[in-house]
């Protein structure tokens, strides 16, 4: 049966969740999980844990936990990648550095500058895990779990012959949002998304044929429905379309709601909504600091019940059985999504069989959709490029055209918060070993500067012409 590696199985959330979904589907019955990560703490509590969800539900499963990457991988079928370098401690620099450049995130690990540093802390590892995967499980299928989703997936799709899929859980609970709010079954919505991770776009959102997008907006002009999705209803309202993730998500990606005072109290000032500063950091510093006092996992319940919403498993058991699944996925851009670039990440509509993933061509996104991925899409291109390379400049340049930051800083107070990101997340960033962001010193204008004579511009002398002709 499948042998399944899960790397950075002390993910608290990530490896509970998932080996929960696969114990729960009878066509893996039998099956190997490899749980692997770095140190032996959160590994050995997870593999007690797992021990006693397979004797108290007699599932036929094999558990085995490993601190060697390798071993886990010899031979294996899948291979999850549920990795965070760095830890807490590298997010906490993700988000307090900028916080106090003013550059206010609430989750900071897709875009922005903590999204930016995250990617340059990922990709690496997760090239490493590609190298040895084509040596030791060369037609194994890599699901990819680690933000930020469409920088990573864009570094994979550069490792020949990788056979991936990025996996999020925005579509399917986006879609119970869509299905409170247009009064239809869930699974009697039929919908096309497409786009990139994190900002896919609902394209078609039909129950029998009838198209429910007037439902959607009229309900979101109500504001007892608006304030519930504040970010999302706005861009919906002005762009046309629903979108696929949180409005706290949304919130950074764009430079319209968090740049400002007047722009967070506007749209993000719901705490129960985690959209307000520091959220996901201080939820994951939480969850890491009960780890370190006690097993979370000690009181957990070990009963199976229904699969989460994450795809994996019913991904691998149509692998296994060759019954057919749909999902979105993250993959390379080979023709997919017309307007967006070639071998960029895209979110698009696959297909599952036991012959493997198939992606579905979605042809071009309207206008205005490309263009707002754009904005996301240069900054990832930027990013990948300065994880592969190791060049400080290219990461100064990934902040500085990050929407975000952008509308918040000048070109100075980016790159001194560039450099003091890498300063401080150097231990686990060796593609920078000895390189070092460039300083560039502000330049002061003395008062009475005389400016240096330059040939005078056609057009200004037309508007000065026209300014003496009004004074007279």
């Amino acid at each position: 049966m499948a042998k399944i590696a899960m790397i950075g199985a002390g993910s608290l959330v990530f490896g509970k969740t998932l080996m929960g979904d696969f114990l729960a589907t009878p066509a893996l019955a039998g099956s190997e999980y490899r749980l692997m990560a770095l140190t032996r703490r959160r590994l050995d509590r997870m593999k007690a844990f797992v021990d006693r969800m397979v004797a108290d539900n007699g599932v036929d499963a094999t558990v085995v936990a490993t601190t060697d990457r390798r071993e886990a991988l010899r031979g294996a079928d899948y291979v999850v990648a549920m990795i965070q370098v760095g830890g807490v401690e590298g997010f906490k620099f993700d988000y307090e550095i900028p916080m106090r450049y003013g550059v206010d995130n609430c989750i900071g690990d897709t875009m922005g500058p903590g999204g930016i540093f995250r990617a340059q802390r990922h990709i690496p590892a997760l090239l490493e895990i590609a190298a040895e995967m084509r040596e030791l499980c060369p037609n194994a299928v890599l699901f990819n779990y680690a933000n930020p989703m469409a920088m990573c997936c864009w570094a994979l799709g550069t490792v020949e012959g990788l056979r991936f899929v990025g996996l999020c859980h925005g579509v399917q609970t986006t879609m119970d949002l869509i299905a409170s709010y247009t009064g239809h079954k869930k699974d009697e919505i039929d919908f096309v998304a497409a786009g990139i991770n994190h900002m896919a776009w609902f394209l078609k959102l039909e129950h029998r044929g009838e198209d429910l997008y007037p439902t959607l907006k009229a309900n979101f002009e109500k504001p007892g429905y608006y304030a519930n999705e504040k970010v999302r209803g706005e861009v919906m309202r002005h762009f046309g379309y629903f979108m696929t993730e949180s409005s706290g998500h949304l919130s950074e990606y764009l430079p319209y709601f968090r740049k400002n005072e007047r722009a967070l109290r506007l749209y993000c000032d719901e705490p129960d909504f985690g959209d307000e500063s520091g959220a996901y950091y201080r939820y994951c510093a939480m969850i890491d600091e009960k780890f370190q006092r006690l097993d979370p996992l000690s009181i957990e319940s070990t009963r199976l019940g229904a699969r989460s919403a994450e795809y994996c498993s019913h991904i691998i058991e149509a692998k296994e059985t060759g019954t057919a699944f749909h999902l979105n996925g993250n993959v390379r851009n080979d023709g997919f999504i017309d307007n967006l670039p070639d071998g960029c990440c895209v979110e698009v509509p696959i297909y599952v069989d036991r012959m493997g993933l198939h992606p579905t061509r979605v042809g071009a996104l309207p206008p205005a959709l490309a263009a707002l991925n754009m904005t996301n899409v240069l900054v990832q291109g930027l990013s990948v490029e300065a994880a592969l390379s190791g060049d400080p400049e290219l990461l100064v340049q990934a902040v500085a055209l990050d929407p975000l930051a952008a509308a918040v800083l000048t070109l100075g107070e980016i790159r001194s918060m560039a450099a003091e990101m890498l300063e401080a997340e150097r231990p686990w960033l060796p593609q920078f070993a000895g390189k070092a962001v460039r300083p560039v010193p502000s330049i002061s204008i003395p008062a009475g500067t005389v400016r240096q004579a330059v040939p005078t511009d056609p057009a200004l002398a037309i508007a000065a012409r026209f300014g003496k002709l009004a004074e007279a």
